[in-house]
Formats: C-alpha cells, structure tokens, sequence
C-alpha cells in the first residue's frame, strides 16, 4: 500500500472515530463511554485504535471540537467582515449567535455537536479546552471584543453575571433545539434561522436589562417583609 493511500486510510478512520465518539458522548456521556466502546461501534478490529489516533480522552475532545472549527470560523469571520463600525450590542450578538446556528442548519439532522460542547462546557475535565479553543478564534476574540466596547456600564459583578447568561443561553438553547430535532419532538421555533433570531433578540435584552436591588438591600423593604412574615 502507498504512502498516501495509507495517509488517506488513517484520515477516513480518524473520521469515522470522530462522527461515533461525538454521538455516543451525546448519549452516553464523556466520562461514562470507554475507548473500547467507540472502537467497536466505529467498525474498528483494534480495540486501541481511539489511543492510536487521538491518544488521551482530552486529546479525543479536542479532536471533535476542531472537527468543527473550521467552518464556524468561516462563517463568523464572514458576519464580522460585515458589521460597520456603528454597530451595537445586536449586530455583535448575531455575530456569535448566527454561525453555529447555520453550520447545524447545514449539517442537516441529526447533529451532535451542540450537545457535545454542552456537555463538555460543563465538566471540569474539559471546560477548559472548550474555553482555550474558543480563544484560539480571531474572528470570536473580535466579536467579543466589539460586544465589550458597547454594552451598557455595569458594575463588574453584574457584567461578569450577564456574560455567564448569555453563555448559558447561546449553548443550551441550542443544544436543546438539537436534541428535539434528533428525537423528533416539537420545536418552539421552525427553523436555525429563527431560533438564532429570538437567541439574538434574548441576548441584546439581557445586556439591556435594568439593574435592580434585592429587596433585602432595601432596609424599608426589608422590614415590611419581615413584619408580613410574622403575621
């Protein structure tokens, strides 16, 4: 066998190693699937062959989330090109909001990947490389970038508060829309398009949301309350 038809061998089964440990982390879980179990359901005769190719379970991940990375660089890089220099909380929002939405929309159902960086983002074994991954993004860093330069003023506690939100929302909203469509059940909106529409419009409000005190920060408040409950 020749030296590129053994290079494309071992490319077309880092491949199929690749879509089968997505979709069973999805169903399964990072930590639960074991290297023997994607091997054999990727068809493998070597039960070594995930080690072989990607080596350890974090080096696995990172395969997966690269697998992704150039296309969603693309179409980001794309959206930002396009944002002038007036825009605002909403034109960088959709900046982050609208590649992966359309990638997924490409990629046809079902997907995994949503749920995929999901699961990983929440597991401190693996939060980590998504987070250094997303850093390694230009066209990401200069989304962000446009985004700080233009929310409102917030006290840190609540900048860092809202940042966390909008994570939340752009990952999990996502991933749920994916899950429903791999299981065929209802979706709140009828296309990618329109889901990164209403993500967009959550977002721009949650930066533009009012900052209120508790209640219990309000002395007057806090013995009204007080005086209620001993009623």
């Amino acid at each position: 066998m020749s030296r590129i038809a053994r290079a494309d061998r071992s490319a077309a089964t880092r491949e199929v190693i690749l879509t089968t440990a997505e979709r069973l982390f999805v169903e399964h879980g990072i930590g639960v699937v074991s290297n023997r179990q994607i091997s054999e359901a990727a068809g493998q005769g070597n039960n070594t062959a995930v080690g072989y190719h990607f080596g350890t379970r974090a080096d696995l991940v990172r395969a997966i989330v690269r697998r992704h990375y150039d296309a969603i660089e693309g179409l980001r890089r794309a959206a930002v090109d396009r944002v002038g220099e007036s825009a605002g909380v909403r034109e960088w929002a959709a900046c982050m909001v609208h590649p992966p939405a359309h990638y997924l929309a490409e990629l046809g159902s079902p997907t995994w990947y949503a749920r995929f960086i999901a699961q990983a983002i929440t597991d401190p074994a693996y939060r980590g490389i998504i987070t250094e991954e997303s850093l390694n993004s230009p066209a990401l860093r200069e989304t962000t970038a446009g985004l700080n330069r233009c929310i409102p003023d917030l006290p840190d506690e609540v900048r860092r508060e809202r940042r966390d939100m909008a994570r939340q929302l752009m990952v999990h909203i996502v991933a749920d829309r994916e899950g429903a469509l791999a299981e065929g059940t209802p979706t709140a909106r009828d296309t990618w398009r329109h889901v990164a529409a209403g993500l967009v419009d959550a977002v721009t409000g949650l930066w533009h949301a009012p900052v209120t005190r508790p209640a219990q920060d309000r002395p007057d408040d806090t013995g009204n309350e007080n005086r209620r409950d001993q009623r």
